[in-house]
């Protein structure tokens, strides 16, 4: 049985959809009424499931990972994504965006030569991304820096970029399935916020 459950945390709220020991979908906002619609939405299509009252141990250890996500935490990334129900496209492009880790950001052309797509097509998966913020599409910024496109809005994506400072000071390249994906330090990202 498919499980949705809801938590509110210090003002915000997070969501997850599990089915046994996977993740079929998250989600967070400030608003439980929104942040439940969206959750619902990201598993349109999907068998019936139940709203828990109480949690699955699962579940609540998502939620718990969540929230240490939305507070800039690294947290482990062990548990299974079950993208199955995603096109193709989108599920390779979370997939890659996955291994951006705290502290870096990458662009939508990055992600894009990485996943073997184009940018604007990384944009539109971004954009529908159901596994937020666990596959972290906040991450993902424009090729110069700038913040762009985030469904939670422009100023909660500079918050969460802000809590993942780390200090670093120069880019790296990660392997992903042969291929490599270009990261750069978050702190690009809030300088060219300060220029503006």
């Amino acid at each position: 049985m498919i499980e949705l459950y809801t938590t509110n945390s210090e003002g915000v709220w997070f969501g997850v959809v599990t089915d046994k020991e996977e993740i079929l979908a998250t989600n967070f906002g400030f608003e439980g009424k929104r942040m439940l619609e969206g959750l619902k939405q990201s598993i349109s299509g999907a068998s019936e499931f139940k709203h828990a009252e109480k949690p699955s141990a699962f579940a609540e250890r998502i939620t718990r990972l969540m929230k240490e996500a939305y507070d800039g935490k690294t947290v482990p990334t062990e548990f299974i994504l079950n993208m199955k129900r995603l096109p193709e496209h989108t599920r390779k492009v979370l997939y890659v965006a996955s291994f951006i880790p705290v502290g870096y950001v990458s662009s939508y052309g990055e992600v894009a030569k990485a996943a073997n797509s184009y940018p604007r097509a990384v944009g539109r998966a971004m954009a529908t991304n159901p596994l937020a913020p666990i596959v972290p599409c906040h991450r993902v910024v424009g090729s110069d820096f700038s913040l762009v496109g985030y469904g939670g809005g422009l100023e909660t994506k500079l918050k969460l970029l802000k809590r993942e400072c780390r200090g670093y000071t120069s880019e790296k390249e990660i392997p992903v399935d042969g291929r490599k994906l270009r990261v750069f330090p978050t702190e690009f990202v809030l300088k060219k916020v300060e220029k503006r």
